[in-house]
């Protein structure tokens, strides 16, 4: 933290989050993503999208194209079909990170792996910062965090933090951001990293936050310039965090 600066903390209800769906796709977008060609522009930090989405089964984007972004993927409920440019294809299911890293340029789909038939939903939460650099070899990678979130503490799914060179995280292309994921039980604490910026967001239940209040499924915490941030959680609950060093203006 810079010496004299004040934190602050605002919060985001999950029904104050655009909202934006259509005949099989409801998509929450803590900053508004359809249709926005500038992105920096509402950014918190250096998290340029963050979309809660919930496809219907069958469902899903056509093969469409991205550049120079790193797009982390969490899968919440069901299963998500992947398929890009660069040959990697598979089903990912709750607890698995995804990060593609668009680069150059590289085409994808992605969607329900439910048949109609079986009609099972999916929820993904979408993620994009942008990388350190421009026009890096695209690439892929995931991970199964399930074993690692089975005791309630803070995982480090993703990152590009120095401190993280070691751990099990899926490498990111940009050294000032961290993503974090926990599961914690009911009446279980956590401490979230002190960050220049910060996102806490509850994926599912809900938490008790020091100095805030409760806070359940869908609402974020958007953190600037804070300390150490404690929170218990007041049912079995899951929670995303990133801890960012810097923002994209500046």
């Amino acid at each position: 933290m810079t010496a004299g600066t004040v934190a602050q903390v605002r919060l985001i209800r999950a029904a104050d989050r655009f909202h934006w769906h259509n005949e099989w796709l409801e998509s929450w977008q803590s900053f508004p993503a359809t249709g926005n060609f500038d992105l920096a522009a509402n950014a918190h930090g250096m998290l340029l999208v963050h979309n809660d989405d919930r496809v219907d089964a069958g469902e899903g984007l056509d093969t469409h194209q991205h550049q120079d972004i790193e797009i982390i993927t969490w899968v919440v409920d069901g299963a998500l079909r992947h398929r890009d440019s660069r040959g990697h294809e598979g089903v990912l299911h709750p607890g698995v990170a995804q990060r593609m890293t668009a680069g150059t340029g590289i085409r994808h789909s992605e969607g329900n792996a439910s048949s109609r038939r079986d009609g099972d939903p999916l929820r993904v939460v979408q993620m994009w910062v942008p990388p350190e650099h421009a026009g890096l070899e695209p690439g892929y990678a995931e991970a199964d965090f399930t074993d690692g979130l089975r005791d309630g503490q803070l995982v480090v799914v993703a990152s590009g933090r120095r401190e993280h060179a070691d751990s099990s995280a899926i490498s990111i292309a940009n050294p000032f951001v961290a993503l974090y994921a926990a599961r914690p039980r009911c009446d279980g604490r956590l401490t979230l990293p002190a960050a220049q910026f910060g996102h806490l967001f509850i994926v599912g239940g809900s938490v008790d936050v020091d100095g805030v209040g409760a806070l359940d499924a869908g609402d974020a915490l958007r953190l600037t310039d804070h300390g150490p941030l404690d929170l218990t959680a007041t049912d079995d609950a899951e929670i995303l965090y990133w801890e960012m060093h810097g923002g994209v203006r500046g």
